[in-house]
């Protein structure tokens, strides 16, 4: 699987050098391209994306010289999710793209392949993150774990990239994204200082957290957090019994007092735990509902990257035994008891 993945990736990387630069022999037409200002875009321009945690931060750093609409939305499973016709025509309508890669939108890698090729600016933000050795995680099949985001520092970059992009797309705009990325990156430099502080407030021995999938690795390597899923860092993978029955075993002999189920993802496995601990005389909570893979409803704090992380981290720590405000770092959040 990582193989079809790093050659979708090249191809991708490939065809956007090609379509950015031009070839060594090219023809009328790309001249006629090339030789196009850019100042006669026409703002504002439309940008597609795929996962809301880009949605987000490319609204951020684009502002208003673009119209960016997302198709992956609240509560849907990228790992599992088929792009329909709809999302087809709204990619070949964009005049820029950007996908988060790392094999998180498997299923859409022909068509994003099918778009790249037509010359659009076609973008992974998770690219020059796996570019810096060693921070892109894998499991033991050496398949690509492409949960940056729960890192806030990790999503810095993405933000980084982001920029840097918009800016070769409308250089003569090049200042105000990076001012408008630097602007953002301030806000996720306090959310990432929250999110250390809360987490580590939880007593060391209660540190764990028990998912429904393994999508907070990149959040336990950057808060210390022992994560613990039930499934593997796809939800297309399935969870045997002897899964199950281990987990219920380190649940009941380290008294964890609370596991989580999450937005995107069926609680069934989740539940199951709580089932088998309860079946050995430990009683565990649930201690709430977790963003991995989407972000929340539209339009709320939740709905934003920051009000995503904001939420995870602060019902992860009050559900362990840490402290945190009921309401987050910005007083904001709207969790249900």
């Amino acid at each position: 699987m990582s193989k079809v993945y790093a050659f979708m990736l090249s191809t991708l990387c490939a065809l956007s050098l090609l379509f950015a630069i031009g070839c060594d022999n090219p023809s009328d037409s790309q001249n006629q391209a090339s030789d196009t200002p850019k100042a006669q875009l026409q703002y504002p321009y439309n940008i597609t994306t795929t996962v809301g945690m880009i949605t987000d931060i490319v609204r951020n750093v684009a502002g208003d010289n673009a119209t960016v609409q997302g198709i992956i939305g609240e509560g849907i499973d990228p790992h599992l999710y088929k792009p329909t016709r709809g999302d087809v025509v709204k990619l070949s309508q964009a005049d820029v793209v950007f996908y988060s890669g790392l094999m998180l939108e498997g299923k859409m890698g022909d068509v994003l392949i099918r778009v790249a090729r037509t010359g659009k600016p076609v973008y992974a933000v998770t690219e020059a993150i796996l570019d810096q050795g060693g921070y892109v995680m894998t499991d033991e099949a050496e398949h690509y774990d492409p949960h940056v985001w729960m890192d806030v520092a990790g999503w810095i970059r993405a933000v980084e990239v982001v920029s840097m992009s918009l800016g070769e797309y409308d250089p003569q705009n090049k200042a105000f994204y990076q001012a408008n990325a630097k602007s953002y990156q301030e806000q996720l430099h306090k959310l990432d200082a929250y999110a250390k502080q809360v987490i580590g407030s939880i007593p060391q021995k209660q540190r764990v957290l028990v998912t429904a999938h393994d999508a907070f690795n990149y959040m336990g390597r950057a808060y210390n957090l022992n994560v613990r899923g039930i499934q593997g860092l796809s939800t297309e993978s399935e969870a045997g019994l002897q899964d199950i029955e281990k987990l219920v075993s380190f649940l009941v002999n380290n008294k964890i007092p609370a596991v989580f189920v999450e937005t995107s993802v069926a609680d069934k496995n989740v539940r199951a735990l709580v089932e088998g601990a309860k079946s050995r005389g430990h009683h565990v909570k649930i201690g709430g509902e977790l963003f991995s893979d989407a972000m929340g409803k539209a339009g709320t704090y939740e709905g934003t990257y920051i009000g995503m992380i904001d939420h995870n981290v602060t019902l992860i720590a009050r559900a362990l035994g840490g402290q945190a405000p009921e309401h987050g770092m910005q007083g904001k959040l709207n969790i249900e008891h």
